[in-house]
């Protein structure tokens, strides 16, 4: 399941989904939320604004989700995103991935939000407390764990 949106998500119903889809295959279900942080370490971060380029995005987290599920037998995946103007703390992503082995699961839900992070065509502009904004450049070190998966040729390993 793959969810571009402008309204908050329920992380809850987004599990119970996961969870009727998958059935018993899955013994092991793992999440992660991300929430809108201060970047900027001497001002407040008021609002993220995130834009994105529609329908390639959609396609971007389906081929993440894909590539998950093949490399590391998941039963089930869930992508949420949210774009819009977001207000520290809000959430802005949820990722799930369902497996028979929470191994697989774990491995899987950590390559689709490393991968969102560096492959979908996101970008967001932080608008601080003082009224400045400013875009936010994509860090050399989420390129470098994206990378690092691309590297790994055992499927079950990240090489750190």
């Amino acid at each position: 399941m793959i969810i571009v949106q402008e309204a908050d998500f329920d992380s809850t119903a987004l599990l119970a989904g996961l969870r009727e889809q998958v059935g018993a295959q899955a013994g092991a279900i793992v999440t992660f939320t991300g929430y809108v942080r201060d970047f900027s370490s001497d001002q407040a971060t008021e609002t993220l604004f995130l834009e994105h380029y529609p329908g390639m995005c959609e396609r971007q987290l389906h081929e993440i989700a894909d590539t998950a599920r093949e490399r590391w037998n998941l039963a089930g995946t869930v992508i949420a995103h949210r774009v819009g103007a977001l207000p520290r703390s809000a959430q802005i992503v949820f990722v799930a991935a369902a497996s028979a082995h929470r191994g697989d699961a774990f491995r899987g839900c950590e390559y689709m939000i490393d991968a969102l992070k560096t492959r979908a065509p996101f970008w967001k502009r932080e608008t601080l407390s003082d009224g400045s904004s400013f875009w936010v450049e994509s860090r050399q070190s989420d390129q470098e764990r994206t990378e690092a998966w691309n590297d790994s040729h055992a499927p079950n390993s990240l090489r750190r």
